[in-house]
């Protein structure tokens, strides 16, 4: 009995340990998105303060009543001393936007704020998901962003009193007396300034290597030859790809980025994998939804010309991975978010074939909500197929999917389950599926759209007991 608590208590915690984990690596995209919001924000202060400082510079230096912020300005650029000046404008009649536009500080400032504003609103979602070319190439633009960040500071606009300088008149003791600066009685000697050192590039420096590496591992990845095995082409436009690479290992649910050098040699596209594990070939399959899917799809129509090549880096985890780690696990797909799921339900039918003994999952709930199947005519029929296996090896009961059709003139033939139109109800889901499974961890996974995710999240936790002994229903949610 002892020995049974301690093997579950450190297999939950094992489990535990790592949904938490990967929970966390799975929001980096929320993370980049958190610290663009901040780059935003504090770029915004940084300039309004310079913008106050450059406006009391000019006004010091313009100033005739002798006060202290005056005797500063009037500091010579050209000190005998050494380069001893304070205010950058060096005469009335200079300009805030001359100094701006001569200065390293002024015009790479100039320059890595208008690349800044160029990523920003490029990265809008409308944008993104409209004309993902100009998100792609304008975001490259953080390689002129950090170059400007790092050398911003060489210039030494802003400027402190020296050490030996403050020893000799620090402002506690001479700010008072700055009228006799520089008389022979008086103990303040005329202060001197030096440009403070560049700190911006102490910042950067870290993550340029690692990203440097990143990029190089990621380019030596994807040189490796991929060899194309079989094309199919479904109706509507959706174009499926089976193909080898050396070393080439995945889970389900799991996803690449794919390149084709005759349509673009720097644009990468993620796509889920539709294959299993099991199986000796990975695939994915695309859907014409812009300029460079269409591309592909029309270079592997022309049956006449030699294949074309295509590159592949990854594949990348997602949280689908966990699925298997689950009693009971929830898959809702949302149109083209399907596609993550039939990974899984072809790693389902392999490991019932070759009767895996360690799979811990007992129950599937699919869901999978689209307008029309016209696109998904391949899903439709994998599950035609998964459910006709599922009855000879005696399974009816593990997998239970529901389709809902949001669009009123499709339906979808083929399919022993039911078919739903309209949107599912999920109080009386997730209120089925805990009267059934009591005292199971629940699993639930999406691919869709944020106000889905929302609803989702609060079932989960609205339907989770607050004993942690009985049904716990868990939200994880893909992030491309």
């Amino acid at each position: 009995m002892g020995n049974w608590v301690v093997t579950h208590w450190f297999s939950v915690l094992f489990l535990f340990c790592r949904r938490t984990l990967r929970k966390q690596l799975d929001h980096n995209l929320t993370f980049h998105k958190l610290v663009a919001y901040m780059i935003c924000l504090h770029t915004a202060i940084h300039i309004i303060a310079h913008l106050f400082n450059f406006e009391r510079y000019s006004r010091s230096r313009q100033a005739t009543d002798g006060c202290l912020a005056s005797i500063l300005s009037n500091l010579s650029h050209q000190e005998k001393e050494g380069d001893s000046w304070l205010n950058p404008i060096q005469s009335p009649n200079m300009t805030v936007e001359y100094v701006t536009f001569t200065s390293i500080a002024g015009l790479t400032g100039v320059i890595i704020t208008i690349a800044l504003v160029l990523m920003v609103t490029s990265a809008m979602e409308f944008i993104r998901r409209s004309y993902f070319e100009v998100f792609w190439y304008t975001h490259h633009i953080f390689i002129i962003y950090f170059v400007g960040l790092g050398i911003h500071g060489i210039g030494g606009m802003v400027r402190g009193q020296t050490e030996e300088s403050l020893d000799e008149s620090h402002p506690h003791k001479c700010a008072e007396f700055f009228e006799k600066w520089g008389d022979p009685d008086s103990h303040c000697k005329r202060p001197q300034f030096e440009g403070l050192p560049a700190e911006s590039w102490k910042w950067i420096l870290t993550p340029s290597i690692l990203y440097i590496f990143e990029r190089i591992l990621r380019f030596y990845r994807s040189r490796q030859k991929v060899v194309i095995t079989k094309v199919v082409m479904y109706p509507s436009k959706v174009l499926e790809l089976q193909m080898n690479k050396r070393g080439f290992s995945m889970e389900v649910g799991q996803y690449i980025f794919v390149n084709c050098p005759l349509i673009s040699c720097l644009e990468w596209h993620p796509f889920t994998l539709t294959s299993a594990p099991e199986e000796d070939f990975f695939s994915i399959h695309i859907r014409a939804a812009g300029d460079w899917t269409e591309s592909l799809i029309r270079a592997f129509e022309q049956q006449h010309s030699p294949v074309p090549r295509i590159e592949v880096d990854g594949p990348f985890g997602t949280v689908s991975e966990d699925v298997f780690q689950y009693e009971v696990a929830m898959l809702v797909g949302a149109g083209i978010g399907v596609t993550p799921f039939a990974s899984i339900l072809k790693s389902i039918w392999y490991k019932f074939r070759n009767a895996d003994h360690s799979l811990k999952t007992q129950k599937i709930y699919f869901y999978w909500i689209c307008r029309e199947i016209g696109a998904f005519a391949w899903f439709n029929d994998l599950l035609a197929s998964l459910e006709q296996e599922m009855e000879e090896l005696g399974k009816v009961g593990f997998l239970n999917y529901r389709l809902f059709l949001t669009g009123w003139d499709s339906n979808v033939d083929g399919l022993k389950q039911k078919t739903f139109f309209g949107r599912p109800m999920w109080d009386n889901e997730f209120s089925t599926i805990a009267t059934a499974h009591p005292k199971s961890v629940v699993g639930v996974f999406l691919c869709g759209p944020q106000t889905l995710a929302r609803s989702l999240r609060k079932c989960c936790q609205r339907y989770s007991s607050l004993n942690p002994r009985k049904v716990q229903f868990y939200f994880n949610k893909e992030n491309f």
